[in-house]
């Protein structure tokens, strides 16, 4: 993805390319900031309310200010202006500075779409399980893993994709102890037999997607029901079609999962189903 445009807080429109974060910002030294990624469809960032309000949690939770919402619109609308592209992703951060207090930094930053979405997303992707080793509802009774937090602490997210890639998969999806089906690195899952959908529930620490909240509310309309809850690998292997949700992939069909066929191993009419309703929510 290409940056085109990028805004600080206090400074207005910056060059992309002009360094904007201070060497001694905990962002920087110890990965402890809080962002958001949202997908932006005819120049008008999709839930972002929604985003803003996350984002307010997870700064909370990682001890940095209050999130100015206002300011942060303000900042994203500059930015966006300035990109002049109609569909985009935004990402907005905030960071706490350095140790001794001040500087904190909001950013809002536009770039490109991944060129290769409409492909994946006609294939459908080949994932692997990663393992870990979590009691599956630990990290909400144990705040300090920062579950459901969206921070810039993504090395373990990374690894696990670079761990895909390195198995000539496209995703990965964790699995607590027990084999528990959490999330992916940076989507929500799903799978669907016969008309049921089944996603991991918010009680086991996983992020509470935007999309994922979307596409509760539209599945009814679509006939099927929804369970949310603690579900072991099986049942995803075992299921009729599968798929991941997130703001800039949206819906993407997975047919794959450790080297083994999901349903028919191509993707299925539920996620065809949802990526539609998603993209009409957005469009309203």
């Amino acid at each position: 993805m290409t940056l085109l445009a990028l805004a600080v807080g206090g400074r207005g429109l910056v060059d992309p390319g002009e360094p904007v974060l201070y060497a001694d910002d905990e962002a920087f030294l110890r990965g402890r900031a809080a962002f958001e990624t949202i997908r932006v469809y005819g120049g008008r960032p999709f839930r972002l309310a929604d985003h803003l309000e996350r984002l307010a949690g997870s700064a909370e939770r990682l001890g940095l200010e209050q999130v100015d919402r206002a300011a942060f619109t303000g900042l994203a609308r500059e930015a966006l202006d300035a990109a002049g592209v109609e569909d985009a992703v935004l990402r907005l951060y905030v960071t706490p500075g350095p140790e001794d207090g001040g500087r904190q930094t909001a950013l809002a930053m536009v770039s490109t779409l991944p060129p290769d979405l409409e492909e994946r997303r006609a294939r459908g992707l080949r994932t692997i399980t990663v393992q870990l080793g979590l009691d599956p509802r630990v990290r909400l009774r144990a705040p300090w893993l920062l579950g459901g937090v969206k921070s810039t602490s993504y090395a373990v997210n990374m690894a696990a994709e670079a761990e895909a890639r390195r198995r000539d998969a496209d995703d990965a999806v964790f699995l607590a102890s027990g084999r528990i089906v959490l999330e992916g690195p940076v989507t929500n899952v799903w799978w669907r037999t016969a008309d049921e959908l089944f996603t991991p529930a918010l009680d086991l620490g996983i992020l509470a997607g935007v999309t994922r909240a979307t596409l509760l509310e539209h599945a009814a309309a679509l006939d099927y029901r929804v369970h949310e809850g603690a579900y072991p690998v099986d049942e995803l292997a075992g299921a009729e079609e599968a798929f991941t949700s997130s703001s800039v992939r949206e819906v993407m069909p997975v047919v794959e999962l450790d080297g083994r066929p999901i349903g028919d191993g191509k993707p299925g009419p539920a996620a065809a189903a949802m990526q539609a309703a998603l993209r009409e929510a957005a469009a309203n």
